[in-house]
């Protein structure tokens, strides 16, 4: 058959066009599509093969063969798998000139964003014609499993493209680049340099099944001895991940993963996950021995690797797992995923989600038996990232109560030995229905804090919260078994049968023999107050703030600011004890002086106590301390 020639249509040239320059953002991936399809036809021999016995194709040595010429400035990847016939050739080479093209371009130019042009772009697997970013000419050379005449394909990527039969093509594909001139600034290297070869090979194309081969550099190579040069095989085909589990030591992990992770350590934890059925991926899941430093900054690159059939496509997949499990390193290698042509954005699809899903499950699992099997390890891992874990409880409400069952929280229950939810639930005292927690900058200035003084007295349990995040997830998850989260620093706080040493009737009386002091520093302290009430929660010291049931702690209110929320601020509440000789005297002086000037002052440094007490800081320092100065002159 003669060679015929076909030219592009106006709209398949355009789209070309757009293939070479636009699609891919690293030129280095035209040898990961074309080894990949050669992975493909070889894959697709071994199955037909299996299929009909009687099919004339050698499948003795199948493998992927990358020959570099440096002279004629040409690369080419062989392979000697199932190939192509003249009409396969044409329609699958010959895509990109089908009458859908123009078509595609309108929708391409009607995409509202980038996103759009992603999915339209995703609807077409041309991933062939990446070889024209790095080549002025691409020749392909193919022959069909079982016939005896080839087929030979050639275009510069401009206009037209030839077809022709040719009678010496071995069986398989070879596809042969005629390179571009190196040009460093544009990154496009000089892909005949044996070492840019490996390092591609390795970084994208390491796991495939198939040997990749080069043959080695040197006289031998050049053809200058009688002795044929060994190919170098480039690969290492060693996925742990396909391997059974007891085929793979414990070292051939951990080598992985220092690869993977970055990191000189062994890690704390390796999870395998294979899952069957309508959609088959597997999984290899590294949870690390120790926190990286840039954990909670915003450049920490999250996510797993992402293979499609041992292919590299990403190195963090953000999409697999939640962020607050950022830190779990490893790879998942799916049978076929729903990718863009690029194979470099992941299309929306429902497997990704499920995938997602059942990863998520799978490690707060392993760190569940961790918990129940070795503490010592677990205490490690929550030492690490319990933080980061706890992220969770505020974004993932579906795995809220798999969270809260691997999460551990110091208490005043134990100086230095965490507990649980459960834990604290089965210590709770009879008659008591809430969990009473507190959150602060250190476990010394919350126990230290007025507002436990009650608690610590009745010996109630209280939960030491001491993370940013304590703030956020206590108040979204609310309860847990049925009891409130309470802290002891919100609302009021009645103890119930634990309160013994003041009865209702003296409580009422307290009320009346302090109304008019309570009234009138509230008057006193208006900007700053909401109100001024006796407290149930203070036994030791005179006074403490407290916020409202529903309102925001400051703490909570300085992190919605720091990221940009402006939120109003809440008046607190302050409260006295009614049994402490300062509030005692100030009552006295306010009921038997006429002009209450210093008492106001003296009201004022009382707040100021307070605020100072629980961590927080006086709205006027300066007067604050020339008020106190005045105060200490007049004692001496």
């Amino acid at each position: 058959m003669p060679t015929e020639t076909f030219e592009f249509q106006v709209e398949a040239r355009q789209l070309l066009q757009l293939m070479i320059h636009s699609v891919y953002s690293n030129k280095d991936v035209f040898l990961r599509e074309l080894v990949s399809n050669a992975s493909d036809a070889l894959d697709k021999l071994r199955l037909e093969k299996l299929w009909d016995d009687s099919l004339d194709a050698d499948v003795s040595d199948l493998h992927i063969e990358i020959d570099v010429d440096k002279e004629a400035r040409t690369l080419t990847v062989r392979d000697n798998g199932i190939g192509m016939s003249y009409d396969e050739v044409g329609r699958l080479i010959g895509t990109i000139a089908n009458s859908g093209t123009a078509k595609f371009l309108q929708e391409l130019r009607e995409a509202k964003d980038a996103a759009g042009e992603e999915g339209l772009i995703g609807q077409f697997g041309v991933g062939f014609y990446s070889g024209f970013m790095v080549a002025d000419e691409v020749t392909l050379l193919t022959r069909r499993a079982g016939e005896s005449h080839g087929t030979r394909w050639s275009s510069r990527g401009e206009g037209t493209y030839t077809l022709e039969t040719a009678d010496d093509a071995p069986q398989g594909t070879s596809v042969t680049l005629h390179l571009k001139p190196a040009d460093p600034e544009n990154q496009l290297h000089d892909y005949t340099s044996p070492w840019k070869i490996k390092e591609i090979v390795k970084r994208y194309s390491d796991f495939i099944t198939w040997p990749i081969r080069m043959l080695p550099e040197g006289p031998a190579a050049a053809g200058e001895s009688d002795e044929a040069p060994a190919p170098e095989t480039l690969n290492s085909m060693k996925a742990l991940w396909a391997r059974a589990r007891d085929e793979v030591s414990e070292d051939e992990y951990h080598e992985l993963y220092k690869h993977i992770g970055h990191d000189w350590r062994d890690p704390l934890e390796t999870i395998r996950l294979q899952a069957e059925g309508t959609f088959e991926y597997q999984a290899l899941l590294f949870l690390p021995a120790h926190a990286p430093h840039d954990l909670f900054t915003r450049d920490f690159k999250r996510g797993v690797q992402l293979y499609v059939k041992r292919v590299f496509i990403m190195d963090d997949c953000e999409a697999l797992l939640p962020p607050y499990l950022r830190f779990v390193k490893g790879v998942v290698d799916a049978a076929d995923l729903s990718l863009n042509v690029s194979r470099e954005i992941l299309q929306q699809d429902r497997h990704i989600e499920m995938m997602r899903r059942r990863l998520t499950k799978k490690v707060l699992s392993t760190v569940k038996e961790m918990m129940a099997k070795d503490q010592e390890r677990y205490g490690t891992f929550w030492r690490e990232f319990g933080t980061v874990l706890k992220e969770g409880l505020v974004t993932d409400s579906e795995n809220r109560d798999a969270i809260l069952a691997v999460a551990s929280f110091a208490s005043t229950h134990h100086d230095t030995e965490p507990t649980t939810l459960k834990s604290y639930v089965e210590r709770m005292k009879d008659g008591q229905e809430d969990i009473y927690y507190l959150t602060g900058e250190s476990r010394q200035s919350i126990e230290n804090s007025p507002h436990m003084e009650a608690f610590r007295e009745r010996g109630i349990e209280v939960l030491l919260l001491t993370d940013a995040v304590d703030e956020v997830w206590a108040d979204a998850v609310g309860e847990y078994e049925g009891k409130t989260l309470r802290s002891v620093a919100k609302g009021r706080i009645d103890l119930g049968a634990e309160d013994e040493d003041t009865s209702d009737g003296e409580r009422e009386k307290q009320n009346e023999e302090y109304a008019g002091l309570l009234g009138w520093m509230k008057e006193q302290l208006d900007e700053d107050i909401k109100e001024v009430r006796l407290s149930s929660r203070l036994t030791v010291s005179p006074a403490c703030v407290v916020s409202d049931a529903h309102d925001l702690t400051p703490a909570l209110e300085n992190m919605y600011r720091a990221m940009g929320q402006e939120v109003p601020r809440a008046k607190r509440i302050l409260e006295l004890n009614p049994d402490h000789q300062l509030v005692k005297g100030l009552n006295q002086a306010y009921k038997e002086r006429e002009d209450h000037t210093e008492l106001a002052e003296t009201a004022e440094v009382l707040h100021g106590l307070a605020v100072l007490a629980e961590g927080g800081q006086p709205k006027e320092p300066a007067r604050f301390v020339k008020l106190m100065a005045d105060r200490l002159e007049r004692a001496l």
